[in-house]
């Protein structure tokens, strides 16, 4: 596949990406632990703004419709495993600052916790790319929780930011990974988001505008109205 350049800013795709090792076991762990050292106590929740709503890595005792403040859901994150390759990076969907971001508040079960928050850092956490953070997070009753997400980082080689359009209509025609394409997994978010009644306008306005004659939502498959 040959390059794409959009000259006014500089972008090209596919790009060539150095990610790094992946994290070896012993550092998963370290960053476990660093986490959880800086929780408060109490019932551990984590916040799922995207693949965790339709395909939650562990077992929840309650979930709840939640909504955190001061980041917002975007596919600002190269994928060259997951939903893409070296060749053919992918994007999936990360938390970046600004705005606020509705999704699902898991409580998860404290005789368990362990292994969920292990399993959790294995699918998460391969690479460094994003941050574990604590985020304060509202529930759809009022209650204020502190809920773990992964938030990006903007300085590494895998933040893709918000690329223009023409871009993520090629990532979206051409991209493809070990767990299927970017273009399945935004598709399974929009629909998962919208079954439970707390649809991303700006996601769904953003992905209809992306047409391609190779194929992108909004021409097959899923109908974004």
């Amino acid at each position: 596949m040959s390059a794409i350049e959009i000259a006014d800013l500089n972008v090209i795709y596919p790009p060539t990406l150095d990610l790094g090792p992946q994290l070896t076991h012993e550092q998963l762990l370290h960053s476990l632990d660093k986490t959880m050292r800086r929780h408060k106590g109490g019932p551990v929740w984590l916040f799922a703004y995207g693949s965790l709503i339709w395909r939650p890595e562990c077992t929840a005792v309650e979930r709840r419709r939640a909504r955190v403040h001061g980041y917002h859901r975007g596919l600002y994150l190269w994928s060259h495993e997951h939903r893409g390759t070296p060749e053919c990076p992918g994007l999936v969907f990360g938390l970046d600052r600004g705005g606020s971001c509705s999704g699902f508040a898991y409580r998860l079960p404290e005789d368990q916790l362990e292994d969920s928050l292990l399993a959790l850092w294995k699918r998460e956490m391969p690479y460094p790319s994003y941050r574990p953070h604590w985020l304060n997070c509202r529930l759809e009753d009022g209650t204020k929780v502190q809920a773990l997400g992964f938030v990006l980082e903007r300085h590494l080689p895998s933040y893709a930011g918000n690329l223009p359009d023409n871009l993520l209509t090629q990532v979206l025609a051409s991209a493809s990974g070990r767990f299927g394409s970017t273009r399945e997994y935004v598709e399974q978010t929009i629909s998962a988001l919208r079954t439970h009644e707390m649809p991303d306008r700006n996601l769904e306005a953003r992905i209809k505008r992306c047409h391609s004659t190779t194929g992108c939502p909004g021409e097959s498959g899923m109908e974004l109205t």
